[in-house]
């Protein structure tokens, strides 16, 4: 695995959304929110993808290391035959063969243990950046919510204040709530306030996410449980 792949994810789960918070509630919050989304969705994928590669090693590993093992076994038969019928150089040959494979079997054994921890440390990056991915939409959805709410705010001051000024603070902020619920729900997958709902694709990934994630939770408290049972 890419060494800075670790640092990457690292960098983006442990950073703060206060910057992000900041930066959309100032003059770009389009550019903000679609920066952040795009890095972390760029992550996940890039994870995957090592993770998909660490599998397939692993799997040519095992196959490696049976074909070998049953290599060995039959190179063992045929040795005992040789020896049997008095060919001491074909017995010979056959050991040789089984040293070379007995040279490689520990290292075929720890490429296997090897990927088995990388694919461990790659399936927790993965639940890590979904986490914080997960975190972000909620964080994004409260600061939905509170611009509205100022928004509903200013344009209740300015009606009182401003009089038929007021019609044109209403377009301003109306149109500022649509460019924010347009970006929200493209770039998280979160429906605004007159959103049309995420693209289906979208939708079923969102899904599966949380089903896994709802799955994560049943089973650490199935093991609280039990733990909580047995003593």
């Amino acid at each position: 695995m890419k060494e800075d792949l670790g640092i990457r994810v690292g960098r983006i789960v442990s950073g703060s959304l206060n910057a992000l918070v900041d930066a959309v509630e100032g003059a770009a919050p389009e550019l903000v929110m679609e920066e952040a989304v795009r890095e972390i969705d760029a992550a996940i994928d890039e994870v995957r993808a090592e993770l998909g590669r660490t599998i397939a090693g692993r799997h040519l590993a095992v196959k490696r290391l049976d074909e070998e093992n049953r290599h060995h076994a039959s190179l063992g038969e045929q040795i005992a035959v040789a020896v049997e019928a008095g060919r001491d150089d074909l017995a010979e040959a056959g050991i040789a063969r089984q040293l070379d494979i007995e040279a490689q079997l520990p290292v075929l054994e720890q490429a296997i243990t090897s990927a088995t921890e990388q694919e461990r440390e790659l399936e927790g990056y993965l639940q890590a950046l979904q986490a914080k991915r997960r975190e972000m939409r909620e964080e994004l959805k409260r600061l939905a919510e509170r611009r509205r709410e100022a928004a509903a705010v200013q344009a209740g001051s300015d009606a009182q204040t401003a009089g038929s000024g007021s019609a044109d603070v209403s377009r301003r902020v109306a149109r500022a709530e649509s460019a924010f619920d347009r970006v929200l729900e493209r770039e998280t997958g979160l429906a605004g306030g007159r959103g049309t709902g995420a693209p289906a694709d979208a939708a079923k990934l969102a899904e599966l996410e949380n089903l896994a994630q709802r799955n994560r939770v049943q089973e650490r408290l199935a093991a609280l449980k039990a733990e909580r049972d047995a003593n």
